[in-house]
């Protein structure tokens, strides 16, 4: 047994250069690709000795499309003529991994070629149309990275429309009514008046006397939530922790390899009878903060979960495994309590409230308020503190009963423009758009960031995001097209159900990449020079750290024959200057040091931890930097 430490082989174009089109590649080695990648000549070796003696080459990677690819490759590179076979799992607790082996079957065959459809293409798509990007602005007169790619670029157009409408968006006033009854909040029946006339002729025939017209009361109930997918796990974990979707995959990754939860890459929202979902809730009794509520279930026989709409034929919805973690940090351990009492919510009782609709008139005009008070927690309890109760309880009113408002009055209020993406809602609109996919969506937003199309947890698209979506989409829309996007994803799924093969899906994409980059080249000048000054404008920002506090200009990064350094603009009548870390990238924090008022900044280093650090190298939060241990704790 051996492991393969994610993909060992990728692509490569078979002839060097810098250029495009590119179309001609190749299946290598990762290390040959990836200078970072050396570790994996180790693995390789291994891996290529065990096959040569062996009778049978097993694959246990992950149960997905890329676990498929990774042994698929190890396969044909080391034991093309073995006798072949594949181990299905979604947990890795040594029973379901025992049961794996005995049942193990035939390869994924067709999950394999559509995963590999899906990296040759993301990799033609994102090569070419990235260094076709490039020389546009390289023929404008600067260099600058700048990338775009099968998904990245409509996902970059879905946030350049959202950043557009908000641009656009002229609020519109609109009034309300309100009445304050035994500090009860109703609201004119009306909703909200367009016309401030009719509001204040509404607001004339009101008086504070009036009468009840109506109580309603209706007894309702709140079905639990279904189990997490890798979707709405990302949803929630932002929502509870504010950890970024990235971050959630990988926490819910490292809690998988652990044995502690199922596969996190998962589409599915059911939870199927054969998982042994009794024994999981008797296990949860052996940890103290699951024991109350697992107990409950037990007692009531409540093994049946509220399950979702969506499925995924390879793996169930996430749910912990039984096993007792131990040691784990404190954000494996939010993530690992957030899937574990949503699991256990899945088999409680529903919740149950009470929803109020009262009705006053007063005056001519009738006001309405809406009440509604948990009458049972159910499934909210076993969900705590993730269930959010929120409640409007109203006093008691009786029909016809006379009232009194304490208040009356017309509130102006203006129309909101959309709001802007969050990390989380970003990967909801595109997994409802059918781009990327469950395991890919978070990367490629986070590569928009990378690329400083995007800024801000409120997702914000900058000027040099929203510069390049209008040069592509005025030039060469059609790299921006979700249409294709989709239906190149639709098509891999073909690949997988066996309708389509490999190879129709790669040359399809290869023409429409062609025909693509054939009107890029046309454009490259109106490109290029759409581009230039949001390019320069973002080099500009990006090398501005902070304020000089001896003078009012601003310190920016220099350079000199002996490496970069900090100088101030300034210069020559303010000589500040400090010194940088060698080999190092820097990136502005647009925050100040605490200690000593001087801006600090983010850098990173090949091979070494990301840390901040205040620009001064005689502030006191570098007092012990020569000290051998807090420089390896600190990397400076």
């Amino acid at each position: 047994m051996a492991a393969a430490v994610g993909h060992v082989y990728s692509l490569k174009q078979k002839t060097p250069g810098s250029g495009y089109p590119v179309f001609d590649i190749e299946w290598v080695p990762l290390y040959e690709v990836d200078k970072k990648a050396d570790y994996t000549k180790a693995y390789l070796k291994v891996l290529s000795q065990l096959a040569k003696n062996a009778d049978e080459v097993v694959n246990a990677c992950d149960y997905d499309s890329e676990g498929a690819v990774i042994g698929k490759k190890i396969i044909e590179f080391n034991a093309p003529n073995k006798k072949q076979s594949r181990m299905k799992f979604s947990t890795l607790t040594t029973k379901e991994l025992q049961e794996a082996f005995v049942q193990r079957g035939a390869l994924d065959l067709a999950q394999a070629l559509a995963g590999e459809a899906r990296h040759e293409l993301d990799w033609l798509w994102g090569i070419n149309t990235s260094r076709a990007l490039m020389q546009a602005i390289k023929k404008a007169g600067i260099f600058s990275i700048l990338s775009i790619g099968r998904v990245q670029g409509p996902t970059l157009a879905v946030l350049a429309q959202r950043e557009k409408e908000i641009a656009a968006f002229k609020p519109q006033p609109y009034w309300q009514l309100f009445a304050l009854v035994r500090s009860a909040v109703f609201e004119h029946v009306h909703g909200k008046f367009w016309v401030e006339q009719e509001s204040d002729k509404a607001l004339a025939n009101s008086s504070k006397q009036g009468t009840v017209k109506s109580v309603e009361s209706k007894k309702v109930k709140q079905r639990p939530p279904p189990p997490f997918d890798l979707t709405t796990l990302q949803i929630e974990a932002y929502k509870c922790f504010k950890i970024q979707p990235t971050q959630t995959l990988q926490l819910a990754q490292q809690l998988y390899e652990a044995s502690l939860v199922s596969y996190p890459r998962s589409s599915s929202q059911k939870l199927p009878e054969k998982l042994g979902l009794q024994g999981i809730i008797l296990q949860l009794q052996k940890q103290p903060a699951y024991a109350k509520f697992a107990d409950s279930l037990a007692r009531e026989k409540r093994f049946r979960p509220c399950e979702g709409e969506k499925d995924d034929p390879a793996h169930p919805a996430l749910h912990p495994t039984g096993e007792i973690p131990s040691k784990l940090s404190p954000p494996q351990q939010k993530m690992y309590d957030l899937i574990t009492k949503r699991f256990l919510a899945c088999f409680a009782p529903d919740a149950k409230k009470t929803r109020m609709n009262v009705v006053l008139t007063l005056g001519k005009e009738d006001y309405r308020a809406e009440g509604v008070r948990t009458t049972e927690k159910g499934w909210m309890e076993f969900y705590e503190p993730y269930a959010k109760i929120e409640e409007t309880i109203l006093p008691a009113f009786e029909e016809k009963e006379r009232v009194e408002a304490e208040k009356l009055e017309k509130v102006k209020k203006e129309t909101q423009p959309p709001k802007r993406f969050t990390p989380a809602s970003i990967i909801k609109a595109l997994e409802a758009k059918g781009l990327g996919t469950k395991a890919t969506r978070a990367n490629i937003v986070q590569t928009l960031f990378d690329r400083r199309y995007l800024a801000g947890k409120s997702i914000e698209v900058t000027p040099l995001g929203l510069t390049v979506e209008k040069a592509l989409e005025e030039n060469v829309p059609l790299i921006l097209s979700d249409e294709m996007t989709k239906k190149f994803e639709s098509e891999m799924e073909d690949i997988e159900q066996k309708k389509i093969t490999k190879e129709q899906v790669v040359e399809e994409g290869k023409a429409a990449l062609k025909e693509i980059l054939a009107v890029f080249r046309q454009k490259e000048d109106a490109i290029g020079s759409k581009l230039v000054d949001a390019v320069k404008a973002t080099q500009r920002n990006d090398s501005v750290l902070g304020g000089c506090k001896s003078c009012t200009k601003s310190l920016v990064v220099r350079k000199s024959k002996y490496g970069l350094f900090v100088g101030c603009l300034g210069y020559p009548e303010c000589k500040t200057i400090y010194p940088l870390p060698k080999n190092a990238v820097i990136k502005p924090m647009r925050s100040v040091c605490e200690k000593c008022g001087t801006p600090v900044v983010s850098v990173f280093r090949k091979g070494k931890k990301t840390f901040r650090m205040c620009l001064d190298p005689r502030c006191p939060t570098k007092a012990h930097w020569g000290n051998k241990r807090e420089q390896d704790e600190n990397n400076p």
